[in-house]
């Protein structure tokens, strides 16, 4: 039995749209899908949590530092339980490894690949 919660592997736990100025792109959403902008202190500039009814649903990043090299596009963030292990199976189908495994703090830890067919996705490994 894993100390892990399997409920959440396979679901969807998260979405960011990262853009070269995510503080234009935010006000976009603010205003088109009636989400509230939360900054992020990223160090030297902020990103944004979109809240609806007062609950993160997504973020809106620069496309800076850890997000330098990843597509502009909307990201999903699959839940996996072994990040090693589904970064190996995506190349044994034919996936590609885009990043490097990343930290995100006490949330766990993640990366970016390609499906076969040239989809950006990101596998997340939530923390115990």
């Amino acid at each position: 039995m894993s100390d892990k919660n399997e409920s959440v592997y396979g679901t969807i736990g998260w979405m960011d749209l990262t853009v070269p100025n995510a503080t234009e792109v935010k006000d976009f959403y603010v205003d088109v899908a009636g989400w509230k902008a939360e900054p992020v202190n990223m160090g030297d500039y902020e990103d944004y949590s979109m809240l609806a009814n007062g609950e993160a649903k997504a973020g809106v990043c620069h496309k800076k530092g850890t997000n330098s090299n990843i597509p502009s596009q909307w990201m999903i963030y699959i839940n996996v339980p072994n990040l090693e292990e589904s970064r190996a199976k995506c190349e044994a189908g034919g996936g590609k490894l885009l990043t490097d495994i990343k930290s995100a703090g006490s949330m766990g830890r993640y990366c970016f690949i390609e499906d076969p067919a040239g989809a950006a996705f990101a596998l997340f490994e939530p923390a115990v």
